[in-house]
């Protein structure tokens, strides 16, 4: 179950909420349009009662305003969905307007480059080093750090949905997020060590930031 599977069952993509380093909640405010003149914490009971049989849900709590709030069993899944359906309605940011220098962690230009140049690279370590492509198992991507990039990509279909998406601010964070993953939770084995399992994950997991920040701002550079 990922938010844009949600979306449909909700009337709108919930919005995902915390720091998903323990649990992936997304937060939906679906029972309050449901309710039609009856008390929303009923009409938000009777939803929760029927998420619970999704797959995919490992929880839904409701809280005393009525909002839902559910417990994705494996967020990891939100990375296999970009990479076989690709990303909901992102419109482009102007990446002109983004300078590449200097290049420094305070320019976002360079944050958002050096990003997909790091998603490219991965690509191309794991072909060399033989980290297969197959076999990808959502539930390895459980480091706090995979979580942390999980949750950006996350608020895709409720920000596509919304007024004010601010993708320009999204994009950088995205790129922040991925590169502190890609430093302390790498995506291919070290020195003789063999790949695995969360190998294949955090490749599967580059393939989905390199999508997005494609999407966001067209082409992006493979190599700085």
């Amino acid at each position: 179950m990922t938010p844009a599977r949600l979306g449909p069952l909700l009337g709108a993509p919930p919005v995902p909420q915390g720091p998903w380093d323990r649990e992936a909640v997304v937060v939906s405010a679906a029972a309050l349009k449901a309710a039609r003149g009856r008390p929303p914490r009923d009409a938000a009971e009777e939803i929760a009662e029927g998420l619970r049989g999704h797959d995919g849900v490992a929880g839904v709590r409701v809280r005393p305003n009525a909002f839902l709030e559910i417990v994705l069993a494996v967020p990891g899944e939100i990375a296999r969905e970009i990479v076989t359906a690709g990303s909901p309605g992102t419109p482009r940011v102007s990446l002109p307007g983004l300078p590449d220098f200097p290049r420094t962690w305070e320019n976002p230009g360079f944050v958002v480059r050096f990003a997909h140049a790091r998603a490219a690279a991965v690509l191309r370590w794991a072909r060399d080093l033989g980290v297969p492509g197959e076999g990808f198992r959502p539930e390895a991507l459980d480091d706090p750090r995979d979580r942390a990039v999980l949750r950006v990509l996350a608020e895709l279909p409720s920000r596509a949905a919304g007024r004010e998406p601010a993708w320009e601010a999204y994009g950088e964070r995205l790129a922040l997020a991925y590169h502190d993953a890609h430093e302390h939770a790498p995506a291919v084995p070290a020195g003789d060590r063999r790949a695995d399992e969360v190998h294949t994950a955090r490749v599967w997991l580059a393939r989905a930031v390199q999508a997005v920040l494609r999407d966001l701002y067209g082409e992006l550079p493979s190599k700085l």
